[in-house]
């Protein structure tokens, strides 16, 4: 029976992490932090054991050696302090995505984790997608053969989070970029199988951050708080000469929205998510387009949609500390997404390509 402690009691802890831990017959959790000693009691009484503990210094949490294994769900700005402290007091570690503001402290979260030999992972939950495990089991059988262009989507046309500190450059390190494309280029880099990235070029706008009457999901945002970008995008060019670009945006006037999606051209096949997953193939002299269904169908009033990928999630990293395996998201895997995104941003303030 694993002990975990929570720390960042905000929505992410209490929307996916927590209830798919709760889920779980391996793990208890016992500790909850917050620096709003509010949300980590309300987290602490729905969630933890009756003897669960609540704290506003995580620190002091750390220091409970029967705790295994840390959620950290934190902003972007303490993922790399914390996992650190947390791994070097002798605990396991699911960090949120993205990895780290930057590449430096991603490189020090790694390091930490080597020199403990403690597990460390970060949260792209939608590699656990159904539709995702089709499509890697597919790359992994060479379905698509080598693919050599590939877009990673994460297109929001109105959507821009109003809560928290996702306006807050400094705290998180910037906006639709760093907070959606990061799961759209993990997930592309993910089925390509390729991690090294020898160019960058980048733009970043911020055109409609003040703006007014926005029409956007969540109500107007705060312009004086609107502090990063809108839209993002990047070209990437890899060492074996493949090509990615990346979108991203909270708020764009387009229609052609979506996010978490990849797109892979291979020379046997392609696929996209657009509409579903789609693989399309030549087969006997004729294009075809392949279209997998993932619920099982065939019972009224069942659509037998599956596990949801949080919990897949939450089940794979507690199987790979008991059991002792590799985890999903290696972290030298988020490592080289936090790489291409901080080249970005910087390719878009300098204006020059960045190379590795």
């Amino acid at each position: 029976m694993l002990r975990a402690g929570i720390i960042g009691c905000g929505g992410i802890a209490t929307q996916k992490h927590m209830p798919s831990l709760a889920k779980l017959e391996n793990l208890v959790m016992v500790a909850f932090c917050d620096v709003l000693e509010e949300r980590a009691v309300e987290a602490k009484e729905e969630f933890g054991t009756e003897d669960a503990k609540h704290y506003t210094d995580y620190k002091e949490l750390l220091k409970d050696n029967s705790i295994d294994v840390i959620y950290v769900c934190t902003p972007n700005i303490s993922h790399s302090f914390i996992t650190i402290d947390a791994l070097e007091s002798g605990k396991h570690v699911m960090c949120e995505k993205p990895m780290a503001k930057t590449t430096k402290e991603a490189e020090a979260m790694i390091e930490a984790a080597k020199r403990t030999g403690k597990k460390l992972t970060i949260g792209y939950q939608n590699r656990f997608r159904p539709d995702s495990l089709f499509l890697k089991r597919s790359c992994e059988n060479d379905d698509l053969g080598e693919i050599y262009f590939a877009k990673a989507h994460a297109i929001r046309r109105r959507a821009v989070p109003t809560w928290g500190v996702f306006l807050d450059e400094e705290a998180q390190g910037g906006g639709p970029l760093i907070d959606i494309g990061t799961h759209a280029l993990d997930l592309t880099l993910w089925m390509m199988d390729n991690y090294a990235p020898k160019m960058v070029v980048g733009s970043v706008y911020k055109k409609l951050g003040q703006q007014r009457e926005t029409a956007n999901a969540w109500g107007d945002w705060n312009t004086e708080e609107f502090t990063v970008e809108d839209s993002a995008f990047g070209y990437v060019t890899m060492e074996n000469g493949a090509t990615i670009v990346l979108e991203s945006s909270w708020a764009l006037n387009t229609l052609e929205v979506g996010e978490a999606q990849t797109t892979l051209c291979g020379t046997k096949a392609g696929a996209d998510m657009k509409d579903g997953l789609r693989i399309n193939s030549v087969k006997y002299n004729t294009q075809c387009v392949e279209t997998p269904k993932f619920g099982a169908g065939g019972v009224d009033f069942f659509d037998g949609e599956g596990t949801k990928p949080a919990d897949v999630e939450a089940k794979s990293f507690v199987d790979a500390i008991i059991n002792d395996t590799d985890v999903v998201v290696k972290p030298e895997q988020a490592l080289a997404v936090t790489k291409i995104l901080e080249a970005i941003y910087e390719s878009a303030k300098t204006g020059k390509a960045i190379h590795f």
